[in-house]
């Protein structure tokens, strides 16, 4: 009898850890995904949604059909998983055993967790754009908008894709300058970091690009309160901004059920991780891929992508009783979109931050620089992603370790 892997999630790391372990595993390896529902988001494209770049219908798929044969799909919530016990008991009174468990359930939004995020105001005068049903509400609220105060904020760290509630703040510059009422329009962007971004470099960058756009960055607030009534976001050491419309990155925690299994996650509902090798430091046999890791990188698609080879080869080692390849540097590459038709691209991992330069070579895209082919390129990530990215395959040219290739990188200190 052959093992049995369980993979909880069937979003991009779910689907990207699947099909390479059925590619490179024998037909006697069981493999089954289990997912709350058969609706597969493409995450990336919330953002275009709420500017009428892209519509609703475009970025959703089954999940099964993601699925490579050979491959079982549950379509269930899972209740709770017995990590001593190595069974997932499931919402509709299934139980999964098995030998491998790669958790792949990414990161949820908790807007209860805000006080009066989702009262009075709530998908009237305050948004998000990070769920499919917040993203199309707020298309026809900004249809609506006709000048005032539209504030962007980001309640608490960890998010999903750390550059998006930026590349709103520049669409919005572009998307009120193609109807003419950029001048009745303030725009201000509310974060709790110190500055802009995580990394010094990229965060001058992207701090210059908010100001070049007229875009007011308020840094080191934590918003405590969410007044949707009186138009305020209210720290909790009572500073305030006010608003006519918010659009609001509500805190992040791990899967539901992680929380009701015992030992599995930390108190944010991520599960602890190993940071080059992707096994969970709570049990051998439990892998983690994308968001629903605790490791110091960015929740993104592209860390999913590159985490993907190191994990498929690490389940094929545990399973072979074999010692861990622990490769896996943080490698992190997102294209940041900036409005008219242009975006930048950083690159950057663990060790190294996003530099300017090249990628992946000297002769190629531009680095920390707004440019059309960035922008293009943005564009054709929806492509790869459902034809290159869920399936398993390597991106030809992009390696799973970050490239020093093109990049300029200091050198060091005496």
């Amino acid at each position: 009898m052959g093992h049995h892997i369980v993979v909880l999630g069937g979003g991009t790391g779910g689907t990207i850890a699947a099909n390479r372990l059925r590619r490179e595993l024998p037909a006697d390896v069981a493999i089954t995904v289990v997912d709350r529902d058969d609706d597969h988001v493409y995450q990336p494209g919330l953002l275009f949604l709420p500017f009428g770049l892209t519509g609703g219908q475009d970025l959703v798929r089954p999940r099964g059909r993601q699925l490579h044969g050979g491959i079982g799909f549950r379509d269930s919530a899972v209740d709770h998983v017995d990590i001593e016990g190595r069974t997932v008991s499931l919402e509709d009174g299934g139980v999964l055993s098995y030998d491998v468990l790669v958790v792949a359930s990414g990161a949820r939004l908790v807007p209860e967790d805000t006080d009066g995020l989702t009262g009075p105001g709530w998908l009237e005068r305050v948004f998000t754009f990070y769920d499919l049903a917040g993203a199309t509400a707020l298309r026809d609220a900004l249809a609506r908008f006709d000048g005032g105060h539209l504030v962007v904020n980001v309640v608490d760290m960890p998010i999903k894709c750390p550059v998006a509630p930026l590349e709103f703040c520049f669409l919005a510059d572009w998307y009120f300058r193609e109807r003419g009422i950029r001048d009745r329009v303030r725009l201000t962007y509310v974060t709790p970091l110190d500055a802009a971004f995580t990394k010094p470099v990229a965060a001058r960058t992207l701090a210059g690009l908010l100001a070049d756009k007229g875009v007011e960055l308020v840094t080191e607030f934590n918003t405590g309160t969410v007044d949707g009534a009186a138009g305020q976001l209210v720290s909790f050491d009572d500073r305030r901004v006010d608003f006519d419309l918010a659009v609001v990155v509500p805190a992040h925690g791990g899967a539901s059920y992680v929380d009701r299994s015992d030992g599995l996650g930390d108190p944010l509902g991520f599960v602890p991780t190993d940071r080059h090798t992707l096994r969970s430091t709570v049990r051998p046999e439990i892998f983690v891929i994308g968001d629903a890791a605790a490791i110091p990188t960015s929740k993104a698609g592209s860390v999913t992508h590159f985490e993907g080879e190191v994990l498929t080869r690490n389940v094929m080692r545990h399973l072979a009783g074999q010692p861990l390849d622990a490769s896996f540097d943080g490698h992190t590459n997102c294209f940041i979109e900036s409005g008219f038709g242009k975006a930048l691209l950083i690159d950057f991992n663990y060790d190294t931050e996003p530099l300017p330069g090249h990628f992946p070579t000297r002769a190629g895209l531009p680095l920390l620089a707004e440019s059309r082919l960035n922008h293009l390129g943005k564009l054709m990530f929806a492509w790869l992603y459902w034809h290159v990215l869920l399936p398993g395959r390597d991106l030809p040219g992009v390696p799973t370790a970050m490239p020093t290739a093109g990049k300029h990188i200091p050198a060091p200190t005496p």
